[in-house]
């Protein structure tokens, strides 16, 4: 997975992150999109991670908020993983 060849553009940055690995690891696959989101808002913080768990609580039915706290939990790995 991952980038083959690395852009020889200078207007494009790329960021190493093991995100699948760690998610695997830490056995919250299912959450692997949360990581790479993690990562991005690093790289971007375009919300904070309360918006995004306020917005999940507001979204996601009831029955699966017991999902809340892994989702966050990879959030926040994500943002740890990505190197600036």
């Amino acid at each position: 997975f991952g980038v083959i060849q690395p852009p020889t553009r200078d207007d494009i940055n790329i960021y190493c992150v093991p995100a699948m690995t760690t998610a695997t690891e830490m056995k919250l696959a299912k959450c692997f999109n949360m990581f790479i989101l993690g990562s991005y808002l690093k790289v971007h913080p375009i919300v904070q991670v309360e918006s995004v768990m306020k917005a999940l609580r507001k979204t996601l039915p009831e029955r699966h908020h017991h999902l809340l706290p892994a989702n966050e939990q990879a959030i926040l790995k994500g943002m740890d993983l990505v190197q600036l």
